[in-house]
């Protein structure tokens, strides 16, 4: 980690940081409620464990083997730090096992899925690499495209009541993501309303994972909890973990 990526990422957090502020401001809402999830997919472990001495705790990974290789990598840099680590990717069914261990995941989308996770779980539990049920968020489509991942409109509920039924999995709320060109205020219109009546029927899943480096404002308008920030922290850099 040379002095100046260490300079450029902390510039660029501060950056971060003021448009949550304001953004939060506009809306009149209270920063804390709104956590800083940095995705750092494709970014070394060095620059990760940069942004834990800055102050950020919790990261977002979308590939399943270099998410596992990254946070060994981390934990080795600064022993007992503690990140949080989401995978927010879209996730397959024959990888759960390498994430349930030490993350929480943003992208249930499907019975088979959630499955999948809660058994990954149990064996995790078991063999003592976890200590307690996965939390989970369940991606929200909103425009249906199968495409793009996500529980349709129809049937985010139903898929909400088996992930509640599931005692190796914990529902904490949804995760969105805007399509491309679609009108944002509108998108997050419909993303907010589909976090409310989850809420309605599972009061306990609070937590609404939605915007990014583009949009971020626009969701914390429409009352996200989370913003997913890659490119704005990090850069346009990309290179290996190792």
């Amino acid at each position: 980690m040379t002095e100046e990526r260490r300079a450029e990422l902390a510039r660029r957090l501060e950056a971060v940081r003021e448009r949550i502020a304001e953004a939060c401001a506009a809306a009149g809402r209270d920063p804390d409620e709104v956590t800083l999830l940095a995705v750092t997919k494709t970014v070394p472990a060095a620059d990760v464990a940069t942004l834990l001495d800055l102050g950020v705790d919790a990261f977002g990974e979308n590939r399943a083997q270099e998410a596992a290789t990254k946070v060994i990598e981390v934990a080795q840099l600064r022993p007992g730090a503690g990140p949080r680590w989401h995978f927010v990717g879209g996730l397959q069914r024959n990888k759960v096992r390498v994430v349930a261990p030490w993350t929480r995941v943003e992208s249930v989308d499907s019975v088979r899925l959630a499955d999948a996770l809660a058994a990954a779980v149990r064996r995790a539990v078991d063999d003592g690499t976890r200590a307690g049920p996965l939390p989970v968020l369940l991606q929200y489509s909103v425009d249906g495209d199968p495409k793009r991942g996500g529980v349709p409109d129809a049937g985010l509920l139903e898929l909400a009541d088996h992930v509640e039924g599931c005692p190796d999995l914990r529902l904490d709320g949804l995760m969105a993501v805007a399509p491309l060109g679609a009108d944002p205020d509108a998108a997050f219109t419909a993303i907010a309303d589909a976090a409310a009546r989850l809420r309605a029927a599972h009061p306990a899943a609070t937590e609404l994972s939605a915007g990014m480096s583009g949009d971020l404002d626009v969701a914390i308008r429409h009352g996200s909890t989370s913003v997913r920030v890659g490119t704005a922290l990090v850069g346009e850099r990309r290179i290996t973990s190792r």
